[in-house]
């Protein structure tokens, strides 16, 4: 085996043991001086390079677009291609290993795994290598706790009570068990305990449930694995099992809930979000959203799809809470909406609120609109939703109002071409309806996009903004990190943000209505602002970066942008640089077509 050669990197993790053999029976070691070019642009390697000491600067013309540290490759697509489109050249005194093309080229017709880190295709490269990640990264769900499920909330009665009062008490809190205090220790009474008293052992609906308790009561720990609730269940034969800490008894854990957490049970959530009847009850549904991400993530979903997930489960529970609170004439005469990450179906962790109303015409009853707002917002803050800093939520009467109002505001929008007018036409540009008579949106979003449509120079102010932050590509490990939070790199500033706004600059100056970046992107593409290509790689790279944020957010239990690349894998880091590259790529285009160099 070569020197410094570690066959756990990637690609070459993905060979078998012999393949491995092959690699370090053919590497070679060369080193180079600070300023020495080891590939010239448009030079036709005859090696792939592996980094062993030093860094290695990769140059578009005078641009740096990478700098290659200790365990980095380069240049696998020019060793496929069969030319290089950079220049690469040693930063500082540097040694690397050498494995021969014509080696290379051998493992990637032998091996469909080694050969995907070779795609020249970015989309294809990102979707294989990171669903093959995403495999291995995630633990067994039998190895999830017990709290990470949904349990039912302990619900107790005296053991004087009658077998009516005990059913009477099971329908008000839609339970099938009861704990039952007194005796020695708490006990446990089911539905199905009361059916055979009352029906086959005929005994007096008043008579007291204390003797029909059964004790000692099986247990669990909400640090248990559930695999430990499962076997208990099954071995006791059992279709629940109490949740206790500290010798308190805090919940229930029935059967159909662990099997749906093991499946996935996002539909239950939906369904108990449909069977609220009041406020109380939806936050404590709203908790149960949250850990189906994790769970979700946990099973390999991809980000999108579990975005879908996730919008549809908070669009439900926002229109149970407009059904809920709103006054009739609210509810007959206005569309409630929701903005930002939540409008266009990209959320995961909840944030704050972001939602509006548009009233067809004023209230007979201006009343009616002010407790909505007040009562809006206090419901969604039970729900676990914090109130928007910005005030960009229906509390506020700048967005809750009717059409009219709205129309008036976007001429004044577009007249000031300021910061705040340019966040308000996106974030109104991005609103999906929830609630309430869609039209009235759809037509306040039609207006916006026939007042700026032939608008160039406006059209250009609000695309500016994809300059906010910088695409972090460059130093660190392939990146530029941010130097206020040390090694951390922030993905929704420097990646996710500059492809949602770009695209949406995009599909406002094309007239489109939808609102999520992904169909976005697929319709330019159909009307050729995109060709099909650059559209599979820029949804691929949004996707990754926003399934590095996710996970980021998992990580932390918090809503999170930044990530340690540092931390990455060699492979990662790799799918992270071409994922800034094509964000840096859009950028260039949109420079270009808007001709941003003007301001």
């Amino acid at each position: 085996m070569a020197q410094h050669f570690d066959p756990r990197n990637a690609p070459f993790d993905r060979l078998s043991a012999e393949e491995i053999d092959v690699v370090g029976d053919s590497l070679d070691i060369a080193y180079y001086r600070p300023g020495e070019t080891i590939i010239p642009l448009h030079g036709a390697p005859e090696s792939l390079f592996i980094v062993i000491k030093g860094a290695v600067e990769e140059r578009d013309g005078d641009d740096l677009v990478a700098l290659r540290g200790p365990g980095d490759i380069f240049d696998s697509r020019a060793l496929v291609q069969g030319r290089s489109s950079a220049a690469f050249s040693a930063r500082e005194e540097t040694l690397c290993n050498l494995l021969p093309r014509d080696v290379t080229l051998r493992l990637i017709n032998a091996n469909p795994r080694f050969a995907s880190f070779f795609y020249l295709d970015i989309a294809h490269k990102l979707d294989t290598v990171s669903s093959e990640e995403e495999a291995a990264r995630f633990t067994p769900m039998l190895n999830a706790r017990v709290d990470e499920i949904f349990l039912h909330p302990a619900n107790f009665i005296d053991a004087t009570a009658s077998i009516v009062d005990a059913c009477a008490l099971m329908r008000t809190h839609k339970t099938y068990a009861l704990f039952v205090d007194g005796g020695k220790g708490p006990g446990i009474v089911t539905r199905t305990d009361l059916l055979e008293a009352a029906l086959l052992d005929r005994l007096p609906l008043d008579s007291p449930i204390g003797p029909l308790a059964r004790r000692p009561v099986l247990s669990v720990a909400p640090d248990d694995m559930i695999s430990t609730a499962l076997v208990r269940m099954t071995k006791n034969n059992k279709r629940r099992v109490a949740v206790s800490e500290k010798g308190r008894m805090i919940g229930l854990l029935e059967d159909i809930d662990l099997l749906g957490f093991l499946a996935g049970n996002s539909q239950i959530v939906g369904g108990r979000i449909d069977e609220s009847r009041r406020i109380e009850d939806l936050a404590r549904v709203a908790r149960e959203i949250e850990p189906q991400i994790r769970l979700l993530r946990r099973q390999g979903v991809k980000v999108d799809l579990i975005c879908e997930i996730v919008s549809d489960l908070n669009r439900r529970l926002l229109h149970k809470v407009y059904a809920l609170v709103a006054p009739t004439s609210v509810r007959e005469a206005g569309c409630f909406f929701v903005m930002g990450s939540e409008g266009r179906g990209e959320q995961t962790f909840r944030t704050d609120q972001d939602n509006g109303l548009i009233l067809a015409g004023p209230l007979d009853h201006e009343d009616d609109l002010v407790r909505f707002r007040l009562a809006v917002f206090d419901a969604l803050a039970k729900c676990g939703f914090p109130p928007c800093p910005g005030e960009v939520m229906v509390r506020n009467p700048v967005w809750s109002k009717t059409l009219d109002e709205y129309r008036d505001d976007f001429r004044s929008w577009l007249a000031l071409a300021d910061e705040s007018g340019t966040m308000n036409i996106a974030i109104l540009y991005d609103a999906a309806a929830v609630a309430g008579d869609a039209k009235l949106l759809r037509a306040a979003k039609q207006d916006l996009i026939d007042l700026m449509r032939g608008e160039r120079l406006r059209l250009a102010r609000f695309a500016r903004a994809i300059d906010a932050f910088p695409t972090p590509i460059g130093f660190f490990n392939n990146l530029v990190t941010s130097r206020a939070e040390g090694d951390a790199l922030d993905l929704k500033k420097g990646g996710i943000f500059p492809i949602v706004h770009g695209v949406r600059a995009l599909a406002l100056e094309n007239g489109l209505l939808e609102t999520g970046t992904t169909a976005r992107i697929a319709k330019l593409a159909e009307l050729g602002v995109f060709d099909a290509q650059f559209a599979r790689e820029l949804t691929q790279a949004l996707h990754y970066l926003m399934t590095l944020r996710l996970d980021a957010q998992i990580a932390e239990k918090a809503s999170t942008s930044l990530v340690k690349p540092g931390e990455f894998s060699t492979m990662e880091r790799d799918l992270l640089r071409d994922s800034f590259q094509v964000v840096k790529r859009l950028r260039d285009m949109l420079r270009r077509h808007f001709n941003l160099a003007m301001f």
